[in-house]
C-alpha cells in the first residue's frame, strides 16, 4: 500500500515549543510594523490617518485604542488630518469607530471613565471622552444613525431564530452613546462648529449645515431613538438616554440648545442665520409650543440679555411670525393674566407689564403690527378661552398708533355685526371679540373723538346692531345691546344715549362689559413679571435632571419597595387583620381591677411575616395632608409607596380642600397637569378610575377655572388618545356630578318594551310625503353589556330613555288595538320608568356654569381646531367619544338653562358640520346620533321654537339621517344595529315635528333639495 504513494514535496518545520500557541493570526506588514510601533511607544508611533484607521480596523487592544483616539483628538492645524473635517478618510474612521470600536469597547471605556474621574487631572480627557469627541460631528452623528439604522431593520427581517442574539444589546448600547453624543446645552453648537470650522468655501460650510439642521429637526433621530426602544423594551433603555424617546424633551432639548448658544450673542451673521433656521425648522416636530415657550422664559423673560435678540433668533422671517405671536400671546395670557382679578376697568401692573414685552417684540415693525390686527379680527384670535388682560395689553401696544387702533375698531364692528359670523361663530368667541371691540372704541374715543363719531353715525354701526338685535341667539343678542349701549354713551349726552331698559343690561356682567371703554392701560417696563420668573422653569432635559438626581438620591438612602411591574408577578398587599381585644380577667379579684384598661393587641404589620428580614419596611412614607405634599408624591415616579398613596387619597383630599383656603385654587392647574399625563408605572389597583376620580374632583373643586382648562388641554395639549379620552371623561362626568345626576355604573340598563317582541328585527322605513309615520315590526333589542368606557355606560342610559317610549309605541302599534289590550306597552313602559323631571329640576346658576365652562370652550376650541392641518378630535374614536360628551353635558344642563337655544344653535351647527368626518364609522356615527337624540329630547318641550328658529336644520339632519338609516346594516347586531335603531328614533321624532309645524317649516321646505 505504500507503494502507491509517492511524495511530491517534503518539507521539515522546526519544532514548536511548548509555551508557543498553536494557532497565530496572520497580519499585514503594514499592520504588523504599527502595532509593533505602538507597543514601543504607544502615543507617538501614529503619525497619518492611515496608521489610525489600520489600528482600529485590527481589533486592536486597550492601548493601541488608547492611541488612536489620542492621535483623534489632538489638536491639529489645517495641514494635518481632521476627523471632523468630511472626507472619504473621516468617514472611513467614523464607521468603524461606530460598528467596531463602539460595540466592542463603549461599556469598557464608559466603566473606566468612571473609575479614573476622579483620579484623573483637571482637564484630561479620558478614553471615553476622546471616542465622543471623535463622533461630535456631522459625519459621526450620520454614521452613528446609519449604524442603528441597520441594526433596526436586522431586527425586523428574517426568521425570528435566524436574527443576531446581539441585536438588542447592542441597540442599546449605540442608544446610550447617541445620548452621550448629544446631550448638553451645547451640544448642536459643538457638532457645527467641529464639522464647519476648517472648511474654507461656503458651499460646503451650507452643505454641513443644513445636513446637520436635518439631522436634528427632521425627527430621524427621535423616530430612531423610539423603534429602538421599542424592540429592546422601556425598561431596557438606559436612564440617560429616555429623553431621546419622549418628542417634549428632545424639542426642549433643541430649544435649550438654541438658548444657550444665542446667549453667547455670536456676532457672526452665520452663526445667527443658523440658529434661526434650526428655530424654525424645529417647529415641524409637532411640539412647537415647547420650543417657543422654552426660548420665551430663557430669552424674552429674562433679565441678563437683552428682549431683541429673542425677535432676531425666532422672527427673522415673515413665515412663522404668526405662530410665534400666538403662542407667545396664549403664553403670557396663561402665566401673568389669567389668575388676575379683572373686574374694574383700572389700570393694572401686570397688564402695563405684558404690554411692555409685547411691545419690545413687535419694535414698530409693520409685518408684526399686522399680526396683531390680525390677532385681534380674526375668527379664531383674540385670545380664546383666555382672560380679558390679555387682549387689554395688546390694544394697549396697538394704541401707540391712531391709525391702527382705529383700523381694529372699524374691522371688529364689520365684523361683529355679520350674519354669518353672529349663526355660525362659538358664542365664546364673540365674547372676546366683543370684549376687545369694547376696548378699541375707548381708545379711538380718547384719541380720535372726530372718526369715532363718523363711524357710529355710519350704516356699518346701524347694521351691526340690527342684526345683533334681530339675531334668534339670547347670548348674542345680550352682547348686540352691550356694544350699542356702550358706544353710545362715549358719543351721545345722557339724554341721547341708546338704552334698551332691559333687565339685562343692567346686570352686573353687563356692566362690566360697558366698563371695558373705559380701560386705560399703558405700555409700561417689564421689571414686574421678569422678577417673578422662578429658577425652576423649564429644567434641562439630559441625564442631570433633577428628577434624575432624586431618584438616585431616594435609592441611596431608603430601601426599594418589592417590585410590582406589569406584566410580572405583582405582591399581594393584604389588608391589616381586625385588631383583636384581648383582656385578662381575674375572677378572685374582680372589683379591685375595674379601673385596669385591657390589654388592646395592636397586631402585626403583614410585612412582618416575611422569612426574609430584609425586606421588612419600618419607614413608609404616611399619607400626604396638603395638596403641595400630594404634588410631590405624584411627581415621584419612581417610588411605588408615594405614587399609590398619591393616586389614592388625591380624590378625597382634593374634595376635602375645595373651599379650605387658596390650596386647591393655588395648585390647580399643576396638580391637573400631573393627573393627566400620570402614568401607571407600578399597575396599581384600580388605577385608572382614582386618576379619572381625581380630575373630577378638582374641576368639581374649581368648577369655572379648570372646566375650560381641561377642554383647552383636550385640543392642544401634548397627549397621547387614552390621556385625551378621559379629559372627555372627566368633563362628562363631572357635569352630570354638578347637575346632581347620578352616574349609572353596574346597575342595570332599563328594558325596553319592546323586549317582549319576536327577535326577528326587520326593517324600518319612513316616507316624508306620508302624513303619518308607518313601522313594520319595529323590534328594537337591547342595548349591549357595559362597555369599559363610564361615558359609554351614561351614554346607554340616554339612549334608553329616549328610544323606550318610541319602542314602546312601536309595540303597540303591531299588537293590535288598544281597546283589545288589558294594559298597552306604553302604558307599561311609563309606569316602570321614572317620573319625568320638572322643567326647572337643577338651579338655572349650575346650568348656567355647565354652558358657558363646561359646553362653549368644547365647541369654540373644536372649530379652532378644525382649521388645523391634523386635528386629533377628527380621529373616529376621539370624534365619537367628543359628540357623546355633548350631548352628555346638553343631557346635565336640562331644559331649564337660559341658554338652551344657544346651546342647541351651536350644538347642531357644529354636528352638521362634522357629519362628513363621521361618514364610514360606526362609532363616530353613533356618537353623532346620539348628540343629536339628547338634543331633541332637552327641546321635546320647545319644537315650535325649533322649526322656526332651526328649520333649515331640521330639514337637513332629517335628510342626512335617512341615507345612514337607509345604508347601515342591522340584522346582525353589535354597533351596527345600534346605529340603525338610534337612526330609526331620530327619523321619528324628527318625522313627528316636521308633520306637526310643517306650515313652518313651508318656506325652507320649498327651498330645500
Amino acid at each position: 500500500m505504500d507503494e502507491l504513494l509517492t511524495p511530491v514535496r517534503t518539507t521539515y518545520l522546526r519544532r514548536k515549543t511548548d509555551d508557543e500557541p498553536l494557532l497565530v493570526q496572520v497580519r499585514s506588514s503594514a499592520t504588523r510594523k504599527t502595532t509593533a510601533s505602538i507597543k514601543d511607544s504607544p502615543t507617538s508611533r501614529i503619525e497619518s490617518a492611515d496608521d489610525a484607521l489600520s489600528v482600529l480596523k485590527s481589533q486592536p487592544d486597550y492601548d493601541s485604542l488608547s492611541a488612536a483616539l489620542r492621535f483623534l483628538t489632538s489638536k491639529q492645524d489645517s495641514s494635518t488630518f481632521n476627523i471632523h473635517v468630511p472626507s472619504p478618510k473621516s468617514a472611513a474612521i467614523a464607521h468603524v469607530l461606530v460598528t467596531e470600536i463602539a460595540t466592542n469597547y463603549w461599556t469598557l471605556l464608559r466603566e473606566a471613565s468612571l473609575t479614573e474621574e476622579a483620579a484623573a487631572p483637571a482637564g484630561q480627557n479620558l478614553d471615553a471622552d476622546r471616542l465622543i469627541q471623535s463622533l461630535q460631528s456631522v459625519t459621526g452623528v450620520n454614521a452613528m444613525v446609519g449604524h442603528v439604522k441597520a441594526l433596526l431593520l436586522e431586527s425586523k427581517t428574517g426568521k425570528q431564530d435566524l436574527r443576531r442574539s446581539d441585536v438588542q444589546l447592542h441597540l442599546g448600547i449605540f442608544l446610550h452613546l447617541l445620548a452621550a453624543l448629544l446631550e448638553g446645552g451645547n451640544a448642536i453648537r459643538q457638532i457645527w462648529r467641529s464639522s464647519t470650522s476648517y472648511l474654507v468655501d461656503a458651499a460646503s460650510k451650507r452643505v454641513q449645515t443644513n445636513s446637520l439642521i436635518s439631522l436634528v429637526t427632521s425627527g430621524k433621530i427621535l423616530s430612531l431613538a423610539a423603534e429602538t426602544s421599542r424592540v429592546i423594551g422601556a425598561d431596557e433603555v438606559p436612564h440617560s438616554a429616555r429623553w431621546l424617546i419622549d418628542g417634549v424633551d428632545y424639542s426642549r432639548w433643541i430649544a435649550q440648545n438654541l438658548v444657550e448658544w444665542a446667549k453667547v450673542y455670536p456676532g457672526d451673521d452665520l452663526e445667527l442665520q443658523f440658529c434661526f433656521h434650526l428655530f424654525q425648522r424645529s417647529l415641524s416636530l409637532g411640539y412647537a409650543e415647547t420650543i417657543v415657550t422654552f426660548t420665551i422664559d430663557k430669552l424674552l423673560l429674562s433679565q441678563e440679555l437683552p428682549r431683541e435678540l429673542f425677535s432676531k433668533v425666532c422672527l427673522r422671517q415673515p413665515q412663522i411670525i404668526k405662530k410665534v405671536m400666538n403662542i407667545l400671546l396664549g403664553y403670557l395670557s396663561r402665566r401673568f393674566l389669567n389668575d388676575l382679578e379683572l373686574g374694574q376697568a383700572a389700570p393694572n401692573a401686570n397688564v402695563s407689564a405684558v404690554a411692555g414685552v409685547i411691545s419690545d417684540v413687535v419694535q414698530n415693525d409693520p409685518t408684526r403690527m399686522e399680526q396683531l390686527v390680525s390677532w385681534c379680527c380674526s375668527t379664531s384670535g383674540a385670545g380664546l378661552g383666555d382672560s380679558v388682560g390679555i387682549r387689554r395689553a395688546v390694544m394697549a401696544v396697538l394704541a401707540k398708533d391712531k391709525e391702527t387702533i382705529t383700523s381694529v375698531l372699524e374691522k371688529s364692528l364689520n365684523q361683529f355685526g355679520d350674519q354669518l359670523y353672529i349663526k355660525h361663530t362659538a358664542i365664546m368667541q364673540q365674547q372676546a371679540h366683543a370684549e376687545l371691540l369694547l376696548l378699541a372704541a375707548g381708545y379711538v374715543a380718547r384719541l380720535s373723538p372726530i372718526k369715532l363719531t363718523m363711524l357710529l353715525r355710519s350704516g356699518t354701526y346701524l347694521r351691526t346692531i340690527s342684526n345683533r338685535i334681530a339675531s334668534t341667539h339670547a347670548r348674542a343678542r345680550f352682547l348686540g345691546m352691550c356694544v350699542g349701549e356702550a358706544l353710545s354713551t362715549l358719543q351721545d349726552s345722557n339724554t341721547k344715549k341708546l338704552d334698551f331698559h332691559m333687565e339685562e343690561t343692567d346686570s352686573e356682567e353687563a356692566q362690566w362689559l360697558k366698563g371695558l371703554t373705559r380701560a386705560t392701560d399703558s405700555v409700561g417696563p417689564a421689571r414686574l413679571i421678569l422678577s417673578s420668573i422662578s429658577q425652576s422653569q423649564s429644567q434641562p432635559v439630559n441625564s442631570e435632571r433633577p428628577r434624575v438626581t432624586t431618584s438616585k438620591s431616594k435609592s441611596n438612602s431608603q430601601p426599594q419597595p418589592r417590585p410590582r411591574i406589569k406584566g410580572k408577578g405583582r405582591v399581594p398587599v393584604s389588608q391589616p387583620a381586625p385588631r383583636p381585644i384581648v383582656e385578662e380577667v381575674d375572677s378572685s379579684d374582680e372589683d379591685e381591677d375595674d379601673d385596669l384598661q385591657p390589654i388592646l393587641d395592636k397586631g402585626s404589620d403583614p410585612e412582618d411575616s416575611d422569612d426574609d428580614a430584609t425586606l421588612v419596611r419600618r419607614n413608609k412614607p404616611k399619607p400626604p395632608v396638603y395638596i403641595r405634599d400630594l404634588i410631590t408624591f405624584l411627581r415621584d415616579s419612581e417610588s411605588y409607596d408615594k405614587q399609590e398613596l398619591g393616586v389614592k387619597t388625591a380624590p378625597t383630599l382634593i374634595r376635602r380642600k375645595a373651599n379650605y383656603g387658596t390650596e386647591v385654587s393655588s395648585h390647580a392647574e399643576e396638580l391637573a397637569r400631573l393627573l393627566v399625563g400620570l402614568q401607571d408605572k407600578f399597575d396599581i389597583d384600580n388605577f385608572e378610575n382614582l386618576r379619572i376620580q381625581s380630575m373630577i374632583s378638582l374641576v368639581i373643586a374649581q368648577s369655572k377655572s379648570m372646566a375650560p382648562w381641561f377642554a383647552r388641554t383636550f385640543f392642544e395639549g401634548d397627549y397621547s388618545l387614552s390621556q385625551r379620552t378621559s379629559v372627555l371623561v372627566t368633563l362628562g362626568l363631572s357635569a352630570r356630578e354638578l347637575a346632581g345626576i347620578q352616574t349609572p355604573g353596574c346597575q342595570s340598563v332599563p328594558s325596553f318594551a319592546s323586549k317582549r317582541l319576536p327577535d326577528k328585527m326587520e326593517r324600518f322605513y319612513f316616507e316624508p310625503t306620508q302624513q303619518a309615520r308607518t313601522l313594520h315590526s319595529p323590534q328594537i333589542s337591547q342595548l349591549k353589556g357595559l362597555p369599559p368606557n363610564a361615558l359609554d355606560t351614561i351614554t346607554q342610559s340616554l339612549t334608553s330613555s329616549f328610544l323606550g317610549p318610541l319602542a314602546a309605541e312601536a309595540a303597540d302599534a303591531t299588537s293590535g288595538p288598544d281597546a283589545l289590550k288589558v294594559q298597552t306597552f306604553t302604558a307599561r313602559y311609563k309606569s316602570k320608568s321614572r317620573a319625568k323631571p320638572r322643567v326647572r329640576a337643577i338651579p338655572n346658576t349650575t346650568a348656567a356654569v355647565l354652558s358657558t365652562y363646561f359646553f362653549s370652550p368644547l365647541t369654540a376650541h373644536f372649530q379652532f381646531a378644525l382649521r388645523s392641518s391634523k386635528p386629533v378630535v377628527l380621529n373616529p374614536a376621539v370624534l365619537a367619544l367628543y359628540l357623546q360628551t355633548l350631548g352628555i353635558i346638553v343631557n346635565a344642563a336640562g331644559p331649564s338653562t337660559l341658554s338652551l337655544p344657544q346651546i342647541t344653535s351651536e350644538l347642531w351647527d357644529l354636528l352638521l358640520r362634522v357629519r362628513v368626518h363621521v361618514m364610514g364609522d360606526v362609532g363616530a356615527t353613533k356618537g353623532w346620533l346620539v348628540a343629536i337624540s339628547v338634543l331633541l329630547e332637552v327641546n321635546e318641550d320647545n319644537m315650535r321654537r325649533l322649526c322656526e328658529e332651526q328649520s333649515r336644520e331640521v330639514v337637513e339632519s332629517r335628510e342626512w339621517v335617512s341615507a345612514v338609516f337607509e345604508r347601515t346594516r342591522g340584522e346582525d347586531g353589535g354597533d351596527e344595529n345600534d346605529v340603525k335603531m338610534l337612526a330609526a328614533g331620530v327619523l321619528i321624532k324628527l318625522g313627528e315635528v316636521i308633520e306637526k309645524y310643517q306650515a313652518l317649516l313651508m318656506g325652507d321646505l320649498i327651498g330645500f333639495n
